[in-house]
């Protein structure tokens, strides 16, 4: 079976340079006195691997012209850096990296981190050892998390605290800096895993992945457990967003059919790096985007887990910089999974709305097709699958606008006209937003008589609260 992984594996890192080559296009050229990305030539990587490392610096002083940080820049009696080991620390791992392109994504991170906090943000730059085939790689990352241990004793003795150190890795980064929190026995502040590296992870040991004991808080956000990201928790809380693999909006190739052992070329640039994209716009604070755990993705859907009763005593996570993301229980859980929609494009903001639909008895099953309007915005439609033997139905959809914003609500009963009910009689129609609030009541519509493949359409009279 060798053979076949190593086809496999050349396969991805081919793939992976033809996503990486379109994600590193389109930067502005820096200024001569900023640093840059290491390029890896041809020639050195027709060498072979090298462990090199080097460390971009940012703060609020230098935001748009990054610094290198060596390990004699605090010794030095000039003002060549910025760092302030009063501030917080935010460290930033890239993953793989086909063939030396640069990470395009890492100043949007560093300055939205900025944004957000004073702090001083590192960027661990080793793109000459992420370069090569995927499998040569994994076998090389811890060596570069002991490189980045080394400069972490070095601010350590320069006055910042292990605590005040969060990392923050892409893919197979998010695993450099679990290594990391190991070799610190997980004494680091927090370490934010951005859809971690499933190839190759997934079964290995927790000595050899990201997992709770990295450091006082670990996070994680998956959005391609299926294909390129981890599909287990390895964080006290793990975000599953639209389930953890398919986002919205990202559709598989027209092209993908005739990869053999990938099908996957549309979802790699895609679902794997929305974890990225998603946590970038909650940094930017449009919106809050919060997870409700659940036995799974499905018992989310139906409805079945609106609130964060128990398992946090009532405070639900939400991913950006709020500490413990916001909560407070203790001790804190470990491994455990919370589920959340987004939208298909930034700032990704969806509110759960629950959709509840009261149904008379059936004669024949039936497909029942909900819309939710709001004005002047995009519409959110699912269908409901009726069957003969029940009667309540529940979905929770997830929608660019809270709910005193839906104005109308839209059904129609879809399916082939043989083999499906024909006219039917909707008993109640109710949307509820959740997490609940006591003094919100549902808006409810009853007694529709529905004909078939005809849409019925009911306004909502309303106003938000300003």
């Amino acid at each position: 079976m060798a053979w076949k992984f190593n086809t496999t594996m050349t396969l991805l890192s081919f793939l992976l340079v033809c996503v990486s080559t379109v994600l590193a296009g389109g930067d502005e050229v820096p200024p001569s006195e900023c640093v840059e990305f290491n390029n890896l030539t041809w020639q050195e990587y027709r060498q072979g691997a090298k462990l090199q490392v080097q460390y971009l610096l940012l703060t609020r002083r230098n935001a748009d012209c990054a610094s290198l940080f060596t390990h004699d820049s605090l010794n030095e009696t000039h003002s060549s850096t910025h760092f302030n080991a009063s501030l917080p620390t935010k460290i930033i791992i890239h993953g793989f990296r086909a063939l030396g392109s640069k990470p395009s994504w890492v100043r949007g991170l560093a300055q939205a981190l900025l944004r957000a906090e004073d702090v001083n943000v590192l960027v661990v730059d080793w793109v000459y050892t992420a370069s090569f085939a995927y499998n040569r790689v994994v076998e090389n990352y811890k060596e570069v998390a002991i490189e980045i241990s080394v400069i972490i004793n070095h601010l350590r003795n320069h006055g910042s605290t292990l605590e005040s150190f969060h990392f923050i890795g892409v893919s197979l980064g998010a695993h450099v800096a679990g290594f990391v929190g190991t070799l610190f026995d997980g004494k680091l502040g927090r370490i934010t895993g951005l859809d971690p590296a499933g190839p190759m992870f997934k079964g290995n040991d927790v000595y050899d992945r990201l997992d709770p004991s990295d450091a006082l808080f670990v996070e994680a956000i998956h959005t391609d457990s299926d294909y390129f990201g981890i599909s287990i928790p390895v964080g006290h809380v793990d975000f599953f967003l639209n389930g953890g693999m398919d986002q919205t909006g990202c559709a598989r190739s027209r092209f993908a059919s005739i990869l053999i052992y990938f099908p996957v070329y549309g979802y790699v640039i895609c679902d794997h790096m929305r974890a990225l994209h998603v946590y970038i716009s909650a940094l930017n604070g449009t919106c809050s985007l919060m997870g409700f755990p659940c036995s799974s993705y499905d018992d989310f859907l139906a409805g079945n887990c609106f609130d964060c009763q128990g398992t946090f005593d009532g405070t639900c996570p939400r991913i950006g910089l709020l500490k413990n993301s916001g909560l407070t229980k203790h001790p804190l859980p470990i491994q455990q999974k919370v589920y959340l929609l987004t939208t298909s494009t930034p700032p990704f903001c969806a509110h759960h709305i629950l959709v509840e639909v009261e149904v008379s008895p059936l004669d024949k099953s039936a497909e029942l097709e909900v819309t939710l309007r709001t004005v002047g915005g995009p519409e959110t439609k699912n269908a409901f699958k009726l069957h003969t033997k029940e009667n309540v139905y529940k979905r929770v959809f997830g929608h660019p606008e809270v709910l005193c914003k839906i104005d109308s609500l839209g059904l129609k009963s879809t399916g082939a006209r043989l083999f499906r009910q024909g006219d039917m009689h909707i008993t109640s129609v109710c949307l509820s937003q959740f997490p609940r609030h006591r003094d919100k009541k549902p808006l409810c519509v009853t007694n529709i008589n529905l004909d078939r493949g005809v849409l019925w359409t009911h306004e909502f009279v309303q106003l938000c609260e300003s």
